[in-house]
C-alpha cells in the first residue's frame, strides 16, 4: 500500500484488481481546493493509456512485478518457451503477451520478463538488436545510399523497410521499439 505521495515513475498500480504503470506523474496544488496528482496511466496487459486524477494522500495498492533476465529458447505452437537463466525454470508466453517483442526473438536472446504472482506481463527486449537478411530484391542502378526505400524480410520473418543499397545476407541493426525500424548496417 502507497499513498499519491510515494508515485513515481515506472511503479506498478493494482487499481480494481487491473494492473497499471505509471508513466507520468503531477503533483497540483490550486488556490482553492485541495490538493491532487494529475497520472498518466498505461495498462500493463492491454497498452492502453489513460489519464487518471488521484485525491493527494490517497491510498493506492502497489502491485509486486518481477523482472528476470530469461533466455529465449524456442517457439511451441501459439507459446514462446523462455528459461530463467538463474533456476532454469522454462516459462511458456503467449503471442498475446510477447506482442511485437516475437518479430525479433532469435532463439537462446536474452530478454527481460515481467512477471506478476507467476503470470508473464510482458517481455522487453533490447533496443535494437543485429539480424540478417533472408531476402531482399537487389538495388537497381543508379540506387544511392540517401534514396528510397524497399522491404526485407529478416531472418525471424518480419519484414522491414531498408535503404536501396541492403542486400540479402546483410546484417543489420534494427530498432525493436518502433516496430522494426532500420537503424544501420553491421560491418564485420
Amino acid at each position: 500500500m502507497a499513498t499519491t505521495n510515494d508515485l513515481k515513475n515506472g511503479l506498478t498500480l493494482d487499481i480494481d484488481s487491473v494492473l497499471w504503470t505509471v508513466i507520468d506523474f503531477q503533483h497540483v496544488k490550486p488556490g482553492k481546493g485541495g490538493a491532487f496528482v494529475r497520472t498518466k496511466l498505461k495498462n500493463v496487459m492491454t497498452g492502453q493509456v489513460v489519464d487518471r486524477t488521484f485525491n493527494a494522500g490517497l491510498k493506492i495498492e502497489t502491485a509486486t512485478v518481477d523482472k528476470r533476465e530469461m533466455q529465449y529458447l524456442y517457439a511451441d505452437g501459439d507459446a514462446h518457451v523462455f528459461m530463467d537463466t538463474d533456476t532454469f525454470d522454462q516459462v511458456h508466453i503467449g503471442d498475446a503477451t510477447l506482442g511485437d517483442a516475437r518479430n525479433f526473438l532469435l532463439e537462446n536472446q536474452t530478454a527481460t520478463v515481467a512477471m506478476h504472482e507467476g503470470i508473464p506481463l510482458y517481455v522487453e527486449l533490447p533496443a535494437s538488436v543485429e539480424l540478417t537478411v533472408q531476402h531482399t530484391d537487389p538495388g537497381l542502378q543508379g540506387d544511392r545510399s540517401t534514396g528510397g526505400t524497399k522491404p526485407a524480410t529478416l531472418e525471424t520473418g518480419h519484414q522491414i523497410q531498408v535503404p536501396l543499397f541492403v542486400n540479402t545476407g546483410d546484417k543489420l541493426k534494427v530498432d525493436t521499439r518502433e516496430g522494426g525500424r532500420y537503424i544501420s548496417r553491421v560491418t564485420n
